[in-house]
């Protein structure tokens, strides 16, 4: 879907001109949004901005703080997902993803406070547990742990990030 597509139908719950008084700008450039850019009538819209910004940076924060401030997290799919053939290995991923994660969580815990670095390390390991899972459930959808099998080899290297 065009980003201009998604305000179109985003404006159809709530009016462009709603839009306009809440974001005090005109209702003609809030109708701007919606059609493509393309066109004559058409701007590039702050969705459009948003993914120069991103494909400018590859700073994956911005999109993060996107889903922070609506009240969500972002999980980047896994790259290149390998479809493993097997369940069990697939598994058995997650549950060492999980096992890491606990493993940074109780050294962080051990004397009863946790420091910003150690908060930092426990994200990240939260934050390639939730990719791992990401990918599990893409296998499970396509029926295919070949990718994970492949993906665990890998996973070795990175597992005290």
């Amino acid at each position: 879907m065009e980003s201009h597509e998604l305000l179109r139908e985003v404006f159809d719950k709530k009016s462009a001109k709603e839009v306009s008084a809440d974001l005090d700008l005109s209702t003609s450039m809030i109708y701007k949004w919606a059609q493509p850019s393309h066109n004559e009538g058409g701007i590039e819209n702050p969705l459009d901005r948003i993914e120069a910004l991103y494909q400018s940076t590859g700073d994956p924060r911005l999109i993060q703080w996107i889903c922070q401030r609506a009240g969500g997290f972002f999980i980047l799919n896994p790259e290149n997902t390998p479809h493993p053939t097997f369940l069990i290995p697939a598994t058995n991923q997650i549950v060492q993803e999980f096992a890491d994660l606990l493993q940074v969580i109780a050294a962080a815990a051990a004397d009863n406070q946790i420091t910003q670095p150690e908060a930092r390390q426990i994200r990240a390991r939260w934050e390639k547990l939730k990719s791992v899972t990401e990918g599990f459930v893409a296998c499970c959808e396509e029926g295919n742990f070949g990718p994970m099998k492949k993906d665990g080899a890998k996973r070795g290297a990175t597992s005290n990030e």
